[in-house]
């Protein structure tokens, strides 16, 4: 059984826009999301970069979300569901409340035991986990140090000193309002796929990825292949990453690695992947992007919009280096082929590339390198992380979408920022019209793993 799959449906949340069409408008618009990091966070450490792409706010009330769901979810899971009721209302499934008292809905037009979840992330919910951490370890701390301020027996000189120093220590610990109770069922990866399921009622394949930064493609690859060979027709899938806590931990993590945009004089010009002055990549506070992928005769029998077809995926492991690609690039040519050899086309007919493209110096040499080495200068080229950094985790279903719409409209963003490129390839400096019928998105993570998703304009 090989059948045939389609898009349907999307649903986004980035640093650049909430929701397909404001995503995809300044996206085509170019308009990047950059700012300096959060103020609070240079109390706990020095940087290198000082950079970031912060996420708007968001109101969850509009997304069917209860205040109920937000209190009981972390901030990962809501971003998910979030974006799970764009993607449903963009692809025309409707929604019935089948308990009031949970907010659980029936997605009509759905068999519930033929439609499934697939969810790709980096890290899961260890952001509640920093926070009930940090509720647990400060509480008493703060409370001690308070009880030490009102110590008697000093000067009033003494303790009006002794409190103000206390106090500027006790304002360090920052936490949040409580430990919440459901902080194990919040932190649990396989809760990304989990949480959309329950909501939803689907009773099929439930599964969460984690491959780093090609988790949103290895997760959008695994539910392609899922209907593809008959296992689901109609399966939720994306990726999701949620990157902010209060210290700014997670950020001074990647910040010692050297990893980060460095040159920040000029935030609006310190991203800048595939270019020879480019410093590293620009960290996000992350993002969630569901696609709804359909077998194509159950998309046709509910009359639904199709937008893009999937018609190939592929994955490998470099096994070299837990930080670094291997120089040669030798796993991920062998991925990009086995891709094109699962959708039956040459790379002479590949139109459009969503490279992975996140501006540090050894991985765009790397995989500028081996895009001209499979595909010349013929496809157009661009870096989706130029506009709304890197989100990790999400990134690759995030530029699944990019790449979807890519080919339904003819025309895709441009490559931000880049003035000088590393390479001479026919990379995207200019929005506008330009035929694209096959695409392809790829992704690279730290610990080796490569993925890619080769989509085409459905009808063609």
């Amino acid at each position: 059984m090989n059948r045939r799959v389609v898009v349907t449906g999307f649903g986004v949340i980035a640093p650049n826009g909430i929701g397909k069409e404001e995503f995809w408008r300044n996206c085509c618009e170019g308009n990047a999301a950059v700012s300096r990091i959060p103020e609070q966070w240079r109390s706990y450490s020095e940087y290198t970069s000082t950079l970031w792409a912060p996420l708007p706010e968001i109101r969850y009330e509009d997304y069917s979300i209860s205040r109920i769901e937000k209190m009981q979810q972390g901030d990962t899971t809501l971003l998910l569901l979030a974006a799970t009721h764009q993607a449903l209302t963009d692809a025309g499934l409707a929604r019935t409340l089948v308990d009031r008292k949970k907010n659980i809905y029936a997605v009509e037009a759905l068999d519930p035991l033929r439609s499934g979840v697939f969810i790709g992330t980096g890290i899961g919910g260890i952001s509640s986990l920093i926070e009930s951490q940090s509720y647990h370890t400060f509480t008493p701390v703060k409370e001690r140090l308070t009880e030490l301020s009102e110590v008697a027996g000093a000067s009033a000189q003494q303790q009006e000193q002794r409190k103000k120093s206390i106090t500027s220590i006790a304002e360090l610990l920052i936490r949040p309002f409580r430990f919440n109770p459901f902080a194990v069922s919040i932190i649990m990866p396989n809760a990304c796929s989990s949480v959309p399921g329950i909501k939803y009622g689907l009773k099929g394949p439930n599964q969460t990825l984690t491959s780093a930064c090609a988790s949103g493609t290895i997760a959008v690859g695994n539910a392609f292949k899922a209907i593809q060979r008959g296992t689901a027709d109609c399966v939720l899938t994306g990726g999701i990453e949620n990157l902010y806590d209060p210290f700014g931990g997670l950020y001074r993590g990647f910040d010692q690695t050297k990893a980060l945009v460095s040159n920040c004089d000029d935030p609006s010009t310190a991203n800048r992947p595939f270019d020879t002055d480019r410093s590293g990549f620009l960290f996000s506070q992350g993002g969630a992007a569901m696609l709804v992928l359909e077998e194509e005769n159950h998309a046709k029998d509910r009359g639904a919009e199709i937008i893009a077809e999937i018609t190939g995926f592929a994955e490998s492991f470099d096994a070299h280096n837990i930080m670094m690609m291997e120089e040669g690039g030798e796993a991920i040519v062998r991925m990009i082929s086995d891709a094109l050899d699962d959708a039956s086309l040459p790379a002479s007919e590949i139109d459009y590339i969503n490279a992975h493209a996140t501006g540090t110096r050894l991985n765009d040499e790397i995989e500028a390198g081996i895009i001209e080495r499979i595909f010349g200068a013929k496809p157009r080229v661009n870096s989706t992380k130029s506009l709304i950094g890197h989100t990790l985790g999400a990134s690759g279903a995030i530029e699944a979408i990019v790449t979807a719409l890519s080919c339904k409209d003819d025309t895709t963003h441009i490559c931000k920022n880049l003035r000088n490129p590393v390479r001479d390839l026919n990379f995207v400096t200019e929005a506008g019209h330009c035929e694209i019928n096959h695409a392809l998105s790829q992704s690279f993570a730290f610990g080796g793993h490569n993925a890619a998703l080769v989509m085409k304009k459905y009808g063609i």
